[in-house]
């Protein structure tokens, strides 16, 4: 089972809406079976708190629902629970280095780093844009899939 973590400041606008467009991506793929899919916050903010309510809204434009999702903070433990974790932004990437101490298996990536525009996505709680967050995670997230069926490939041909 593969294991993906999206990881944001507060777990209620980027991570989740990646979590639940990767999730809508895998099913479609046929292979919910295969992953194991969350995501979370690097502060204590939200905690508790659903989806930011422009968030939700863009996903269910989107026939992709997240009900049920409440911001939950990034632990240490994670780091040796997941294959992937993945920053919205380089803040978020020190602060995931923050809890976790260190990354020795190359588990940290900004989402974008999947893509041919790697780059930040700027939190749509400040910028108010909930359209390029969604098309640049839609992206990203694109990327991902592809990056881990490659290397599941891989794994398969030298087998």
């Amino acid at each position: 089972m593969i294991k993906v973590m999206f990881v944001c400041h507060g777990n209620i606008c980027r991570s989740p809406m990646a979590e639940f467009i990767f999730k809508d991506m895998v099913e479609k793929k046929g292979m919910s079976k295969d992953f194991y899919i969350a995501s979370s916050a690097t502060s204590r903010e939200e905690i508790g708190n659903p989806v930011y309510p422009q968030a939700k809204r863009k996903l269910m434009e989107n026939n992709i629902s997240c009900a049920g999702k409440h911001a939950v903070q990034l632990t240490k433990k994670d780091y040796e629970n997941y294959d992937y974790i993945l920053a919205m932004e380089e803040f978020n990437i020190k602060n995931i280095f923050r809890i976790i101490k260190g990354d020795p298996h190359d588990k940290v990536h900004k989402l974008l780093d999947f893509t041919d525009n790697p780059k930040d996505i700027d939190d749509p709680w400040y910028t108010g844009d909930f359209n390029t967050t969604y098309n640049e995670i839609l992206k990203g997230c694109n990327g991902l899939l592809n990056h881990i069926m490659n290397e599941l490939s891989t794994k398969i041909a030298t087998k």
